[in-house]
């Protein structure tokens, strides 16, 4: 593998897990975000599901986001009979997002993207390098 090809496949990771972070705050911007009326759904909570693609140009396995799908748990209820959206015992749906779920989701997405861009920053170094071998 030559270093172009380990700058494509580490720009392609970085590109994956930007795409799981945008999904992961969205989450958790909407983890109190119930329903308007009686039994309406609140905000289902949503999940990256990768794929490897080939890169026929390359000849090269890399990662992308195949899909993003709801998250099928159930909504755990919440006793708050004042809301506009509370069923007739005063339960509310709330949506199926755990904070630390998410937080945790995100750590591992930070770190997967911080170690494809070390993988480009080492490239990029044994580019430089080999350039100035060649001065």
């Amino acid at each position: 593998m030559d270093l172009s090809e380990a700058l494509t496949i580490s720009a392609r990771g970085m590109s994956a897990q930007t795409e799981r972070l945008r999904v992961i705050a969205e989450n958790i911007a909407n983890q109190d975000s119930s329903g308007s009326t009686p039994g309406a759904a609140p905000y289902r909570r949503r999940t990256v599901v990768f794929a490897n693609e080939l890169d026929r140009n390359l000849g090269l396995e890399t990662v992308r986001v195949k899909q993003v799908l709801p998250d099928p748990s159930a909504f755990p209820l919440k006793y708050d009979p004042s809301n506009p959206a509370a069923d007739g015992k005063g339960y509310v749906k709330m949506p199926n997002v755990n904070g630390f779920v998410e937080m945790m989701d995100m750590r591992e997405a930070e770190q997967t993207y911080s170690a494809n861009l070390n993988v480009m920053q080492a490239s990029r170094a044994m580019l430089t390098r080999t350039i100035d071998l060649l001065k």
